[in-house]
């Protein structure tokens, strides 16, 4: 018997969802209990304060002046937006003169004389109220822009991501225009190496980076300007990613609103578990970043595809699965719609296993119809590319055919020169030719086959969601936090007082402590 989609086990599904739930609260009461220096500074950032002061040298950033002395002053435990609110009455002040003050060292905010609580707690609210608006004006500003352009989304086919990473955000503009002109949908600054571990935002535009370029309020406008520039000029709009990842989550996410991104890789678990950052600390920036996301009608892509990389990528289908449940979970606690979470997996299984190509049609099938309405976020295969061009164009183009006739939402393009080198303009030249073909020669491909109920492809996909309903059974039954520890996730442990940016996590008051944006902005928790 042959059927449209794979036979899958709804209720196995229903069931996975419900354990993911009850493991969300978990994290839950973790947010509710603490925050952290990284929000403290979010909040800054939505309230304007973005600039940035000399110091040794570098750009040091306001938010970090103003969370640090509210630390040192003991004041960090009612939250930064009280005090910011109780400077600008007591210094009868705007925001800016404010910031100017600050940063030249006249206003210490950590010692500015308390004034009436009450006040102060009317005036935040103002505060608060007014950048969640400016939140809404900028979305609507990015809507408009796209109502006036063609939206390659409305194609009913996968689109087209493609990387830039040359450390000159400069550079990074020419090689993305000659992309736009091939073909791509969405481009991608990959954000410099090990950028997730700074606990601040660099400031302004940057020619220097390592492995990528470095994510700045500067440099996302740079690029957001060439790609809107570019739009008439291609008769389609084009979307603009960066990272939204590590100590930095909740500062990045309000950055990337203000400049209209429309795409974060946004995902705890990886600065968790590849950057051994505090569970603790980025869990909680993550539903504050992800509150913003909601807001601002951002994507959230999730980084399940870097489990396959650490291990066997045929074995590890529950663990993928069962994370992305989890984020699934988080993004809804976060107010977001299913049509924003460009939840992440690969094509990463070993090409020497016997029907290797049926177990990736499996799981990208699998995946497709237990998210239906999210934009998923597919990756190309890299962990077994060795410098062999031809053999890695011949697994892009079987990539470019499974994202296609399982209707992925984003395709994250592979390079023939994977393991040679950063890939140069002609590399993507080529492989966006190839997914051209590929997309346009397969259009509608989906409706015209079937899968086999009993066959291998229906079989296979089963049994991870099986392993999947029992690991999630596992984590649940052991605790989010100790399972992690226990290497449940791409065979990595984590403590949750382990990792960076730990000591950047405090204790909330919850009489005295104050953020009116988790309700102004809908979370669910």
């Amino acid at each position: 018997m042959y059927s449209k989609e794979l036979p899958l086990n709804e209720r196995k599904i229903a069931r996975c969802r419900k354990i993911a739930a009850e493991i969300g609260n978990e994290v839950a009461s973790l947010i509710h209990q603490n925050s952290t220096v990284g929000t403290e500074r979010g909040i800054l950032r939505m309230l304007g304060l973005n600039g940035a002061l000399k110091h040794q040298g570098l750009q040091y950033p306001v938010a970090n002046l103003i969370v640090d002395q509210l630390k040192e002053n003991n004041r960090l435990q009612e939250g930064a937006l009280f005090w910011v609110a109780n400077a600008l009455l007591a210094e009868n002040i705007q925001m800016d003169v404010l910031e100017k003050g600050i940063a030249g060292r006249t206003i210490n905010i950590g010692k500015v004389k308390p004034q009436d609580t009450k006040k102060t707690r009317k005036f935040a609210q103002e505060l608060a109220e007014k950048a969640y608006r400016n939140l809404k004006t900028y979305r609507e500003k990015r809507k408009k822009i796209m109502s006036h352009q063609k939206d390659p989304l409305r194609e009913k086919r996968p689109l087209k991501y493609v990387i830039v990473a040359t450390g000159n955000i400069f550079e990074d503009v020419t090689q993305a225009k000659s992309a736009v002109h091939d073909g791509a949908d969405i481009i991608a600054v990959i954000r410099s190496t090990a950028q997730s571990l700074l606990d601040y935002v660099p400031h302004g535009t940057t020619t220097e980076g390592f492995g990528g370029t470095y994510a700045t309020q500067g440099n996302f406008r740079v690029m957001r300007e060439a790609l809107d520039a570019m739009g008439p000029e291609v008769k389609r709009y084009i979307r603009l990613t960066n990272y939204c990842s590590g100590l930095c989550m909740s500062e990045i996410a309000a950055l990337a609103s203000l400049e209209g991104l429309d795409c974060l890789l946004n995902d705890a678990m990886y600065g968790i578990l590849f950057r051994d950052i505090n569970p603790r600390r980025t869990l909680i920036d993550q539903h504050f970043s992800r509150l913003i996301c909601s807001v601002s009608g951002i994507w959230i892509m999730t980084g399940e595809d870097n489990y396959m990389k650490t291990t066997d990528a045929v074995k590890a289908g529950d663990q993928v699965l069962a994370s992305q449940f989890i984020n699934e979970v988080s993004a809804l606690n976060a107010g977001m719609k299913p049509e924003q979470m460009s939840i992440g997996h690969a094509m990463e299984m070993d090409p020497a296993y016997e029907k290797v190509i049926l177990m990736e049609i499996a799981r990208a099938q699998m995946t497709r119809q237990i998210f239906p309405k999210a934009p998923l976020k597919y990756m190309c295969a890299t962990k077994y590319k060795s410098g062999d061009i031809f053999t890695a164009h011949a697994l892009d183009t079987v990539f470019n055919l499974i994202g296609s006739m399982t209707n992925q939402g984003v395709l994250l393009l592979g390079m023939p020169t994977e393991a040679i080198h950063t890939p140069w303009m002609q590399d993507r030249s080529v492989a966006l030719r190839n997914i051209n073909y590929v997309l346009n020669g397969s259009l509608g491909l989906s409706q015209e086959f079937g899968f086999n109920t009993e066959g291998f492809i229906a079989k296979f996909s089963q049994k991870v969601l099986d392993d999947c309903l029992t690991l999630l059974e596992k984590i649940h039954r052991d605790g989010f936090f100790k399972a992690i520890e226990k290497r449940v996730f791409a065979d990595v442990s984590r403590t949750i007082n382990g990792g960076k940016g730990a000591d950047g996590v405090f204790e909330i008051d919850r009489d005295v402590y104050l953020n009116p944006f988790f309700k102004l902005m809908g979370s669910k928790i």
